[in-house]
């Protein structure tokens, strides 16, 4: 290839990584450390000691059971409400 002397070297000319430099890998900046140090972790209570939990699960237990007879109570609400509409409409 021709090319006129004293212009120096052509292929700074048309390197394309010379005339967009933006081409060129740029070191990149090592991840910034944190200004504020993180936040403690959330505060964990203990366990319950075994009685405690037996306590909770047998409160538990009964407001269960409490709440399964009042649903049996409403169902049997129910059956006799069709019981007596089916009777009437007979």
């Amino acid at each position: 290839m021709w090319w006129p002397r004293g212009w120096g070297c052509w292929w700074w000319y048309i390197n394309p990584y010379v005339m967009y430099p933006s081409y060129w890998r740029v070191p990149q900046p090592a991840q910034p450390v944190p200004g504020v140090p993180y936040p403690p972790p959330p505060f964990l209570p203990p366990p319950p000691t075994p009685e405690d939990e037996i306590e909770a699960l047998e409160a538990y237990k009964a407001e269960l059971e409490e709440e399964l007879r009042s649903v049996e109570a409403r169902i049997r609400e129910l059956r006799d409400f069709i019981a007596k509409r089916g009777k009437e409409g007979k």
